[in-house]
Formats: structure tokens, C-alpha cells, sequence
């Protein structure tokens, strides 16, 4: 057994975060009932939410004792009054303090922000008290973004709170190899950016799930690594993020942890992160994966 390394998977998964959508009530109840006491869990926006869905669920997630972080998604907001009734809500209503700020999955914006830039710069966030926010990375780029141009977007959004005296933190897209996810890190710091980074993951899943979220929100390469000797049989298969997580752990690359998205259900990824800190996983004969002990 290589202790070492099955120590630092372990530590690497302490404090893990998890994501959920507000309209699906079934996963924000196993969130209440398998996430670990305390943790923090994101609140997902997508098209056709409410902003008080997002208020609701963040409401049922602090009176259950978790920590709610809902994404403030750019394009949805229609106007400057929803986005800061939305925000004094969230903080009063349910004690937010940290949140995600995104563009948002839509193609054209339903009011006067098109960015997390321009949601940022009005001071919306340090009007409210917000502590920290988040903003978003991209290990393998964006397929609509030039990585020039993600540097220099993740650059005026790290001055404009760094203005406001507002806590940042780099949330990363997921990908399925730690390669590009080190190369990352490191073209980050590389330009002088001191901000913490959360490394996304995607939790358990088929194989044909993760593909198609995969797709969907562009992400490069490493889909290759996921579909590898695809067949019919491999394909209704599920795949964990135990081998990113494997290649990781003993650098760790300065990371503050990681962030879980839940493809396959909060539950499932609830109950992986909740086995792996308890160290119930064997590592892999060749030290290149583990297997959760069922």
C-alpha cells in the first residue's frame, strides 16, 4: 500500500464543494442528507431558474447548516434593480457571503450584462458585504474565448475586487486529465495571480452523461482520456474522477481543494467524496487510479 499517497488523496478531498441546480428539489434533498456537514455547496443557474428559486434553495441549504454559494449569473439578471434585490436577498435572506460570478449559459444577455465583469464593476457585491467571490477558469481554454483574451478578462476582474476589497477565488471548468489542469495553475501564476484556485472536477457519471456535459460546455482534449476504446459497453460504463485525483494529490499545485460538479447526481457524488475521506478506496495496482470499496 503506498500510504503516502493514499494520505494525500484523502487530504485533498477534505473541504471538496459541491454543485447542484435549485430546480431539481430531489437533489438539493440528498445534498441535505449525504454532504458533509458544513460544506460548501454551489448553486447552479440555468436557463428558465427564477432568481428566487436560487434565494429559496440557498434559504434551505443555511437553515440545514451548509455553506450556499450561489453562481450570480451575468446574462439573466434584467435589469440593475434585479441584480441587487437578487444579491440583498441572498445576504438576507440566507447569510451569503460568497458567491460565483459567471456570464451565465445564455447566447444573449436578458438585460445590460453580457459578463461577470460587468456585474463586478458596479460594486453590487461590496455593497452587500460579500467576502469572497469567485470567478472562472478554463484549464483547456474556452471555444468561444482566446486564452489572451480569458488572461486579460481574469485580470480586470482580479483588480476590480481586489478595489473593492473583496476576497477572490479561481473556480476551475472540469476536465478529465491533470495535465492540463498543472499547466493551468501554472500559466496563473506564471502572470503574478496570488488568488486561491478550486480545481473542478466532475463527480461519478456515465460515460455517455459526462460526454455530453463535456460537449456542451467545450471542454478540449481531455475528452479523449473519457472515451478512450469507446464501444457500446464502455459507453453505458461510469467513470470517477479517481485518476485526476490520483495525479494531483501529491503536488496538490497549491490548490485549495477541489469543486465536485454532480452530472451524475449529488447523491452519487456526495457518497464518492464522503468514501474517499473516510479512506474507503484501494489504490490501483499501478498507483495511477483507486477504486471506491463497495
Amino acid at each position: 500500500m503506498n500510504e503516502p499517497l493514499q494520505t494525500a488523496i484523502v487530504a485533498l478531498v477534505q473541504g471538496a464543494s459541491l454543485e447542484l441546480m435549485p430546480r431539481d428539489k430531489a437533489a438539493v434533498d440528498r445534498a441535505i442528507e449525504k454532504a458533509a456537514p458544513g460544506s460548501e455547496v454551489y448553486i447552479a443557474r440555468v436557463p428558465g431558474d427564477a432568481h428566487g428559486a436560487t434565494v429559496a434553495t440557498a434559504v434551505l441549504l443555511r437553515n440545514a447548516g451548509f455553506e450556499p454559494i450561489p453562481h450570480v449569473g451575468a446574462r439573466y439578471f434584467e435589469s440593475k434593480a434585479a441584480l441587487d434585490d437578487t444579491v440583498a436577498r441572498l445576504v438576507g435572506e440566507a447569510g451569503v457571503d460568497k458567491v460565483l460570478s459567471i456570464a451565465g449559459d445564455l447566447d444573449r444577455a436578458e438585460g445590460p450584462f453580457e459578463s461577470s465583469t460587468d456585474v463586478i464593476a458596479t460594486g453590487v457585491f461590496a455593497r452587500h458585504n460579500i467576502k469572497r467571490v469567485g470567478i472562472a477558469g478554463y484549464p483547456e481554454g474556452h471555444n468561444k474565448i482566446e486564452l489572451p483574451v480569458l488572461a486579460e478578462h481574469m485580470a480586470k476582474k482580479l483588480d476590480l475586487l481586489a478595489q473593492q476589497n473583496i476576497a477572490p477565488l479561481i473556480v476551475s471548468q472540469f476536465c478529465f486529465e491533470a495535465g492540463p489542469i498543472a499547466d493551468f495553475i501554472a500559466r496563473v501564476r506564471a502572470r503574478g495571480v496570488t488568488a486561491p484556485i478550486r480545481i473542478g472536477l466532475a463527480g461519478p457519471a456515465s460515460i455517455t452523461t459526462l460526454t455530453r456535459f463535456a460537449i456542451r460546455c467545450g471542454i478540449g482534449n481531455s475528452l479523449r482520456a473519457l472515451t478512450s476504446g469507446r464501444g457500446i459497453t464502455r459507453l453505458l460504463s461510469e467513470a470517477g474522477p479517481e485518476a485526476v485525483v490520483a495525479a494531483l494529490a501529491p503536488a496538490r499545485l497549491g490548490a485549495e481543494g477541489l469543486h465536485i460538479y454532480t452530472f451524475g447526481g449529488v447523491s452519487k457524488a456526495a457518497d464518492w467524496l464522503n468514501a474517499v475521506r473516510a479512506g474507503k478506496f484501494d489504490l490501483t495496482d499501478d498507483g495511477a487510479g483507486f477504486r471506491i470499496r463497495r
